[in-house]
């Protein structure tokens, strides 16, 4: 007899499950008595949308037209029930993957629909984000997965630990999960080309500074794809991570780097250098500071900090903090994205010089477009691990898709900098 396969995935696809209006039977009931309230959301949209437009069937089988004065994305929507609509109008982007889930709406091109929602995003203010209860429970239940060091052990595990099988099922042979950065003046783009081109500039930024043999912690390693390209450079390398799964992949793959199961914040030691790619969205806004406050505590005077991060524009920055969005219900519990001006404060604070700022944006949303195509590409082989099920086969897709759209909306953006710690 075979074993039953254990289901995977289940954590984030369950997410925080606040109440939502068109859920259940009162969304059921109110479904036929929809039509003018939610055509009254749509002429709000209307009234505020600045660039691009969205054109809507209606469940009646109408169809609506918006469109700013300005060209921009352009996005097409067929909505098989009006309770789409009112998840939109009460959960936000919560409320729109629940729809999505439920296939009350659909699209031909999702990722043009998250890109024009982005790319007008301060435009649209509120309009598009949860909304009175439904907002405050986000709130609360985003609170119930603080970044402690017991909640950071869980957040870190629903996501980075789905399977190692997983995820070299559709990334690179680097296992490289962040954004690569590609030659623009060649495309199409290879992934794994560009992954090694992202890790070549982290590289750049931190030895040519450092001393023969320098010692190099990373935070935040990864499946371990930086950690090997700097021992490969002559770095002596600690690298810590908090994942179980990651771990064990670096430990099989690429010997000779001291792996470590250890939190940040309890990091001790002086380094030469430090580097960290995409890890600090995984902090928290409560631990900025404790995060800023290892790199000084660690890095010896004079030493360089290549950091790569993920910024949210800051005109929708409160706005984005003051609730929970879909990525941090679903996808990544704990996370939240960076405001630059908050950074830069926190580091000059501590004496941390920001040097030579690299902005690729449109790099993540290349990076996502070919995530996604891999990603289809083993489900349709047949490559999918055992114990993952439609839902969240479904939830990674949109998730792929959504993340894809803000990049290219370019309300989020992703950055290289090096920090340069004060002498003396």
């Amino acid at each position: 007899m075979n074993a039953e396969v254990p289901r995977r995935g289940g954590e984030l696809v369950a997410g925080a499950r606040t109440p939502g209006l068109g859920s259940g039977w009162l969304g059921r009931r109110l479904a036929p008595l929809l039509a003018v309230p939610m055509r009254r959301l749509v002429a709000r949209i209307e009234a505020r949308i600045e660039r691009g437009s969205i054109a809507g069937i209606f469940p009646d089988g109408s169809s609506y037209r918006i469109a700013g004065p300005e060209p921009g994305f352009d996005a097409l929507v067929f909505f098989r029930d009006w309770r789409a609509l009112l998840r939109l109008a009460t959960a936000g982007s919560v409320g729109w993957y629940r729809g999505w889930e439920a296939r009350e709406w659909d699209s031909p091109d999702p990722v043009m629909l998250f890109a024009l929602v982005m790319d007008n995003a301060a435009a649209l203010g509120g309009t598009m984000r949860a909304h009175g209860p439904w907002r405050l429970a986000a709130r609360a239940a985003r609170g119930l997965r603080r970044n402690t060091r017991g909640g950071a052990l869980r957040n870190i595990h629903a996501h980075y630990d789905l399977g190692n099988d997983f995820y070299q099922g559709w990334l690179d042979a680097t296992m490289s999960y962040s954004s690569a950065r590609f030659d623009r003046q060649a495309p199409p783009f290879d992934l794994e080309a560009g992954q090694r081109r992202k890790l070549e500039a982290m590289v750049e930024r931190v030895l040519p500074a450092a001393p023969a043999g320098a010692k190099v912690l990373e935070i935040g390693c990864g499946w371990g794809a930086l950690a090997a390209r700097l021992a490969e450079r002559g770095a002596a390398v600690t690298a810590i991570s908090i994942s179980d799964a990651q771990l064990a992949f670096a430990r099989a793959h690429h010997p000779g780097i001291v792996w470590e199961k250890r939190d940040y914040r309890d990091v001790a030691e002086v380094f030469d250098a430090i580097v960290s790619v995409e890890m600090v969205e995984a902090v928290g806004r409560a631990w900025w500071p404790a995060f800023f406050d290892c790199i000084t505590r660690s890095l010896r005077p004079g030493g360089p900090a290549a950091i790569q991060y993920i910024a949210i524009d800051e005109a929708i920055f409160e706005r984005y903090a003051a609730s929970a969005d879909f990525i941090q219900t679903y996808v990544f519990p704990g996370g939240m994205l960076v405001s630059e001006p908050a950074f830069r404060r926190l580091a000059a604070e501590r004496g941390l010089e920001w040097r030579d700022e690299e902005r690729f944006g449109q790099d993540y949303a290349e990076t996502l477009r070919l995530w996604r195509e891999r990603f289809e590409a083993m489900i349709d082989e047949g490559r999918l691990p055992p114990g993952f099920d439609e839902r969240f086969v479904r939830l990674w897709r949109y998730y792929l898709m959504y993340c894809e759209g803000g990049f290219r909306g370019g309300g989020i953006d992703v950055v290289q900098v090096t920090l340069v710690k004060a002498q003396g």
